[in-house]
């Protein structure tokens, strides 16, 4: 009996939680109907840049969307922000399916002389081998894609451990199964990649004319299913070490 006190009380106090939410969200004033448009205009755009500030990761457009009312573009606020601060050295970036105030890349050296460090630079997730770039690349593009696959086009054995590397990381994780036989997991890469690659979507990923164009890549080669030399990255004369990871087969599968 003394349990289910307990959980009545509890099921009271998240209930009025809820209700003082909704209170709160109910006086927050969004529309902002008792200003003139500039000047509704104006205090959207403040909220907006506040709020991405006030952030530690990218802010979405639902987030945004949140403070602002309907007639409230969050891409247009985000474009005239932008042109406010043209003549600032930071701006607002998309990154990651969100917005983030970054520090633009002129004044890298003057900050890092400062700090030792960037703003906004971080040490990598990881760190990747060849293979593991070569690994990230296959699974950006062909996404979902099977182990077996990824071996397939790099023509060598692709490790558990090696994607158990990427999948500690952050940088990838386990997609839906495939609709071969057996149904073996595929994998797919995360948010966590296109912040660590500085990435808003994958559709900003290079075309494969834009790295043909600079000499990374031969379009003939990798679809022929020979990335090394599609990549035009030589494999070396010995075989290439793969990187020492201690996972588990819980983390592996």
């Amino acid at each position: 009996m003394a349990e289910a006190a307990r959980r009545r009380g509890g099921s009271r106090s998240d209930d009025r939680r809820s209700g003082e939410r909704r209170s709160a969200d109910h006086l927050f004033d969004r529309e902002l109907d008792h200003l003139p448009p500039e000047a509704r205009w104006r205090e959207w755009m403040q909220r907006v840049e506040a709020t991405i500030f006030a952030a530690s990761e990218p802010v979405g457009r639902e987030t945004l969307a949140r403070i602002v009312g309907k007639s409230g573009s969050i891409d247009l606020l985000i474009d005239d922000i932008r042109e406010e601060l043209r003549s600032r050295p930071y701006d607002l970036v998309a990154l990651a399916g969100g917005f983030r105030h970054l520090t633009r890349p002129a004044y890298a050296d003057a900050i890092r002389r400062a700090f030792g460090t960037a703003v906004g630079e971080s040490e990598p997730a990881v760190d990747l081998t060849q293979s593991d770039v070569l690994v990230l690349m296959c699974i950006a593009y062909f996404q979902p894609i099977t182990r077996a696959e990824l071996s397939s086009f790099l023509g060598k054995e692709i490790s558990r451990d090696l994607i158990g590397h990427l999948r500690g990381a952050g940088l990838i994780a386990s997609g839906p199964r495939s609709p071969t036989p057996g149904a073996p997991c595929t994998y797919v890469t995360t948010k966590a990649f296109l912040l660590e690659f500085g990435l808003d979507t994958l559709r900003d990923l290079p075309d494969f004319e834009a790295l043909e164009d600079a000499g990374l890549l031969s379009k003939e080669k990798l679809l022929a299913g020979d990335i090394s030399a599609g990549l035009g990255r030589g494999t070396g004369d010995g075989e290439e070490e793969e990187p020492e990871n201690n996972f588990t087969e819980d983390q592996l599968s």
